[in-house]
């Protein structure tokens, strides 16, 4: 629905503006997965394993933390999203 003035309703802005930041949030969570399993990686095969000829149980731990540590940012980002949807629905 477009008003005499040509401009879009504030409700359909608005509504667009949510879905566009919902958008950037998923995206984030997504790379901040996989980058943290990676570095976890990293850091446990190339930094520790090699030079402390320990393969593979730096590799393996500090993967699982990596993976811990996007899990964690994953229930981070979901606890702000439900307070931010409890307080608007109030």
């Amino acid at each position: 629905m477009i008003d005499e003035s040509g401009m879009k309703p504030s409700g359909e802005k608005e509504r667009k503006r949510e879905f566009a930041r919902y958008l950037g949030v998923a995206s984030t969570v997504g790379i901040n997965m996989v980058l943290s399993a990676s570095i976890g990686f990293a850091i446990g095969h190339w930094l520790l394993d090699r030079y402390l000829n320990t393969d593979p149980w730096f590799t393996i731990i500090f993967l699982i933390l990596g993976i811990a540590s996007g899990f964690i940012y994953l229930f981070r980002i979901a606890l702000k999203s439900g307070e931010k949807s409890g307080k608007g629905s109030s």
